[in-house]
């Protein structure tokens, strides 16, 4: 081991120790299953290895091998859920479950129609109410979403970029109902509305006023709830839209230094915005490679962030990131081999270092999950951590041969796209040069032909049989039996509509109108637009009354044709 190397060690040792001292070690077993003592974390010291600085240790830049010096002998991952369907009493009963079978966390899934920014008796919404997630009009929908769950001692993710920065007053709304300091409310808004162009299409209006937005929501939490995470840079769905895991790994991260570039334009220190940036990826079967897909992230990040943006903190270079294992990857055909592939996922998840984790049901590639089949995706994930020892050791695979191979080479990739990437931009835009060229890549179709091409070659590939998936293409023969899906009643779609009415009928219209107008105000007088948007949705303006508002102001976006 050279000088270096043990400079490293010594170095990680101490931090480690001092974890220690701060009771920052969980009390646990980390022994094998025979008996045997584990250490921490292995190194060149443990191999003689020549390791060089990009790999480095735990808890030290570039961070390739985890953000802590502890691993998850300090904390585990958060195990955090995905789910919401029907009306809000039915979903509140479900995070109920989930929280007492030992979730750490809630995320919340929306419907379509909320998903769009519209009531639940808009014309568009119709046979779309509670469907593929939790339907929300207003805050007294969130009120209840939230029921008998104090909103000040869970952290909470919510899966929604449209409409997110409405949504998310109802959820300050909800808190202040409950009695709770908004200042204390811990979380991820998911908020990402580059990936929305790119790859799942639920924007509201052009991107310039979704950007506007996003900066006051950033503004907003970071004077006032320094503990939430503003803005969820979301991967997951430019890789179930068919991108490679380099092209998700590269088209998430450029979009993440297009919002710190949107920080940076409003006069925001990067010290204090940058550590409520997060990331949500997706856990493919790929094992090996979405291992270094994770570790690559961190690197990547942590450089640019330090040497391009100019951060100085540990917290300011730091990716954390959520992961959820990846959905296009379960099949309708022999679907019990989906806990199989869930489980391989959400391993590789683990070992790439994610800080919280969903693993998806066996038949949701039919259906919202039953609950029996939501029990076993939460077991899943209680089975890594509790049974298989992996929690013991910070990084376990780093200093493979293979694995470090990997995440050079995707790391290289991703690089190589970065550049395409600013080469579209524009040097002197107002927000930046990555910002730019994220527009022009919009505006011209770029994403959606790059993800297009990878998704046609991996067809290509299934279809020849070059690639196999068990129950599909390979191993057809099965004695496996229909599953019993869950199924969403029409009759929640008509009781929302008639709650929505009553609600209506019942609230203070003057107030609404005060609060709308208000919000009207700060939009067109350029000022932050959340404590007017509060306002409003204290006074009960529904969803489809704000985003109707702005998209009256702003107009709508319509995406170009792509031939």
């Amino acid at each position: 081991m050279t000088d270096a190397q043990a400079q490293g060690r010594a170095r990680w040792q101490a931090r480690y120790d001092a974890a220690v001292a701060r009771g920052q070690v969980r009390d646990a077993d980390f022994t094998t299953l025979s008996g045997d003592e584990v250490d921490p974390v292995y190194g060149p010291a443990d191999t003689g290895q020549e390791v060089d600085e990009r790999i480095g240790w735990p808890g030290e830049y570039p961070f390739t091998r985890g953000l802590y010096p502890t691993g998850y002998r300090g904390r585990a991952w958060t195990i955090r859920q995905f789910a919401g369907f029907g009306n809000a009493v039915q979903t509140n009963e479900r995070y109920k479950m989930i929280l007492a079978r030992g979730g750490g966390g809630l995320s919340v899934a929306f419907d379509m129609p909320t998903l769009m920014g519209r009531d639940s008796d808009d014309t568009l919404s119709l046979g779309e109410v509670g469907h593929c997630g939790v339907a929300i009009d207003s805050a007294a929908d969130m009120e209840t979403l939230f029921a008998d769950i104090p909103l000040g001692d869970v952290t909470t993710s919510m899966t929604i970029s449209g409409p997110a920065v409405p949504v998310f007053c109802m959820y300050l709304v909800a808190a202040e109902r409950q009695g709770v300091d908004i200042s204390v409310l811990n979380g991820t808004l998911q908020t990402d509305i580059f990936k929305e162009y790119i790859a799942q299409k639920e924007w509201l209006f052009a991107p310039e006023p979704h950007l506007r937005l996003i900066g006051d929501l950033m503004e907003f939490c970071t004077e006032h709830i320094p503990a939430y995470k503003p803005l969820s840079v979301s991967g997951y769905h430019i890789r179930e839209a068919g991108a490679t895991a380099a092209q998700e790994l590269a088209f998430t991260l450029a979009d993440g230094f297009g919002y710190v570039e949107l920080g940076l334009s409003r006069g925001l220190d990067i010290e204090t915005f940058a550590p409520g940036l997060s990331f949500f990826f997706d856990a493919h079967v790929d094992f090996f490679e979405e291992i270094a897909k994770f570790r690559a992230a961190r690197r990547i990040w942590a450089r640019w962030m330090r040497d391009v943006y100019g951060a100085t903190t540990d917290k300011a270079q730091w990716l954390r990131f959520h992961t959820q294992t990846a959905g296009v990857s379960l099949t309708a055909q022999q679907p019990y081999n989906n806990v199989v592939r869930t489980a391989v996922e959400a391993l590789a998840a683990v070992l790439g270092g994610t800080n919280s984790l969903h693993t998806n049901a066996l038949d949701e590639t039919l259906a919202l999950p039953t609950e029996q089949a939501a029990e076993i995706a939460l077991r899943t994930q209680q089975v890594i951590m509790e049974e298989t020892g992996v929690t013991n050791v910070a990084d376990p695979l780093g200093g493979s041969w293979y694995v470090e191979a990997l995440t050079d080479r995707i790391e290289a990739q991703a690089e190589a796209i970065f550049d395409q990437i600013r080469r579209m931009g524009t040097p002197n835009h107002p927000i930046g040069v990555m910002t730019s060229g994220i527009l022009r890549g919009i505006e011209e179709g770029w994403f959606m032909s790059e993800i297009a091409d990878a998704a046609f070659r991996y067809q290509l590939a299934l279809e020849k049989g070059d690639k196999r998936i068990v129950g599909v293409n390979c191993h057809t023969e099965s004695i496996s039996t229909d599953l019993e899906i869950l199924r969403v009643s029409h009759q929640v779609e008509a009781d929302q509509v008639a709650a929505l009415s009553a609600r209506r009928a019942a609230r203070d219209e003057a107030a609404v109108r005060r609060g709308l107008d208000g919000l009207t105000a700060a939009v067109r007088e350029g000022r932050n637009a959340i404590p007017a948007m509060l306002d409003a949705v204290r006074a009960e303006a529904t969803l489809g009354e704000i985003c109707g508002l702005l998209r009256t102001l702003w107009g709508e976006y319509r995406e170009p044709a792509q031939f």
